[in-house]
């Protein structure tokens, strides 16, 4: 095991009609004014956006509204929150959706103390140093983004899809009822296993130093997704398989699998950032493609940890049995694996690779993946 830090702040309440008490739960954390942040309208065509509504005003909390944030969230809106939460003096910032709300409240937050350009702090140009306290009530499981510090954010102008990291935006308290996920349609469901996958593998792909317990939490989270996810697509009432899915999605990028890991690097979200950022793929859609595809071209950089996981996930022998497999289930659930089917020609690939690369620059990739690496990789899908 490395030397590591570990800290999350997070309080999660989880479990049916939690939602109801989110104005208690800020209240007793000691905040009366919000910034209540949501998507295109799904929280109306349920109960919802009312059951938040009344929470907030039995608790006294006052609250302003931002709807409109859309699937790889943009920075635009980002600002118009921002100009809000200063503008009305907000206290916190309550976001009720899925992992695009949650992301954007956590630019907000940022950006609502800071008398520059929020976008700044995804350039690396500034540190992040205070934040409103943030709020969320999940209704779909994929991000960890209700456990986590984590921000991706889209520059509208320039196509950057970018991302932050701090502990000053992980929630104050995150609700997660399972029941809130079950209108969540098929596709979504399979996008939403396969960014939980992703964010378990690839530290487990990449570190110089992965011990054996951090394997084994990967491992189980991995089938349990599988698992639960197959369960879902027969029956999506099934709340023991929701909750589960609910619960190891959150393990997947809450912290827990890096600790005490060296040297692990995220190159597939590299790549697909470019794809959701210049076609608007569903960051799910965009990463079943990636990584069979990377997992080809990488494999005989960690060969030993290749099979590990063809045996110990699939119960196979041989890096390519397991990569396979893995592309196979992909197909099974209905993601897409190629880029003719998730609607990219393969004309783009030269412009894919410049913005990945471009993003690589930040993450300190560069060496390793240039943008004729980056072609190489997505020639494979």
């Amino acid at each position: 095991m490395n030397d590591f830090s570990y800290y999350n702040p997070t309080k999660i309440e989880f479990g049916r009609g939690k939602e109801k008490n989110i104005g208690k739960y800020i209240k007793e954390a000691g905040y009366e004014s919000v910034l209540l942040v949501y998507g295109t309208g799904s929280i109306k065509k349920s109960s919802l956006y009312d059951d938040t509504i009344t929470s907030l005003q039995e608790a006294g909390i006052s609250f302003e509204e931002l709807d409109g944030v859309v699937s790889n969230p943009l920075l635009s809106r980002v600002n118009d929150g921002i100009k809000i939460a200063k503008e009305k003096k907000l206290q916190a910032v309550l976001g009720v959706g899925g992992g695009s709300v949650a992301d954007s409240v956590k630019a907000i937050a940022i950006g609502a103390l800071y008398e520059g350009d929020v976008w700044d702090f995804f350039t690396q140009k500034a540190e992040i140093k205070q934040a409103l306290p943030v709020f969320t009530v999940m209704t779909l499981a994929a991000t960890a983004s209700e456990m986590n510090g984590n921000s991706v954010v889209m520059k509208d102008e320039t196509k950057q899809k970018y991302s932050i990291q701090s502990v000053l935006v992980n929630p104050v308290l995150s609700v997660i009822n399972p029941e809130l996920m079950a209108s969540v349609p098929k596709d979504y469901l399979a996008y939403s296993a396969v960014d939980a996958i992703a964010h378990s593998i690839e530290v487990y792909f990449t570190a110089s130093s992965h011990p054996n317990f951090n394997s084994r939490i990967v491992e189980s989270i991995i089938k349990s997704i599988m698992e639960t996810t197959e369960i879902l697509i027969k029956d999506p009432d099934n709340y023991e398989a929701r909750g589960e899915f609910a619960w190891v999605a959150t393990q997947a990028l809450n912290g827990l699998t890096p600790a005490g890991t060296a040297g692990g690097t995220f190159p597939n979200h590299m790549i697909e950032h470019a794809l959701s950022a210049l076609y608007n793929v569903a960051h799910g859609a965009g990463l079943s493609v990636v990584i069979p595809a990377w997992m080809k071209w990488y494999k005989e950089k960690n060969l030993p940890m290749f099979e590990r996981f063809a045996k110990e996930v699939f119960n196979l022998e041989g890096a390519d049995a397991g990569i396979n497999a893995l592309e196979s289930w992909f197909e099974k659930i209905g993601s897409p694996v190629t880029l003719e089917q998730a609607g990219i020609p393969q004309a783009g690939i030269k412009d894919l690779a410049e913005n990945a690369a471009e993003l690589g620059k930040l993450w300190g990739l560069s060496e390793a993946y240039t943008p004729e690496v980056i072609s190489a990789i997505l020639q494979k899908a």
